[in-house]
């Protein structure tokens, strides 16, 4: 069997800039800046997954202390937290948290983007191996790794939550992501244009 090819995606939603991402956890709430302005595509995506509920009730399903935390595989979404936990270790056959998409992938953005520097709090968006094969999984870097700065978009920094990040463990849920100071006339006719797929 052939692989697939998934088709590169590019956002309806324009980011304005201002956009706040809120990603409520089963360990508390983390706020985020988004940098819309350096990252578009980056940026617009998440808003337009959050803006349909997609990342509720997906778990965290990777995690290495002092480098990243990772979540956002729709695979995970019908798995309780054991579950997720016995699948990331191998436990589990048949199962495979990590490996879910969007149906899309979309552009790589880290190139000339000033902001893209992993530190404690950086909100990045994970990649298969090739190019521009991003989707929907995102992982908060837990300290500062200048080796991932050319390789995958950073495209939000935590203001408030640190403490949360870096207590999450495989199996943690993001319960919902609501994203403040977005362009709501926007969302609306995204969410409008959904309903006639």
């Amino acid at each position: 069997m052939g692989r697939i090819e998934l088709s590169v995606y590019t956002p309806h939603y324009v980011p304005t800039g201002t956009e706040i991402a809120v990603i409520e956890t089963s360990k508390g709430t983390v706020r985020v800046e988004l940098f819309g302005r350096e990252v578009p595509v980056t940026v617009g995506n998440f808003v337009e997954l959050a803006a349909k509920d997609f990342y509720d009730n997906l778990k965290f399903h990777a995690k290495k202390p002092g480098s990243v935390v990772l979540g956002g595989c729709p695979t995970t979404r019908s798995m309780g937290p054991a579950q997720v936990l016995a699948a990331a270790q191998g436990v589990i056959r048949g199962m495979h948290p990590g490996t879910g998409d969007a149906r899309y992938t979309i552009i790589d953005e880290w190139e000339g983007n000033p902001r893209n520097v992993h530190r404690l709090g950086s909100l990045c968006m994970a990649h298969k191996s090739a190019p521009n094969s991003g989707s929907c999984q995102f992982y908060f870097s837990l300290g500062e790794q200048p080796e991932f700065d050319d390789q995958y978009t950073v495209f939000g920094q935590v203001t408030e939550g640190l403490e949360v990040i870096e207590n999450l463990a495989i199996g943690d849920a993001i319960k919902t992501v609501a994203i403040e100071g977005a362009d709501e006339e926007a969302l609306r006719a995204y969410r409008v244009s959904l309903k006639h797929l």
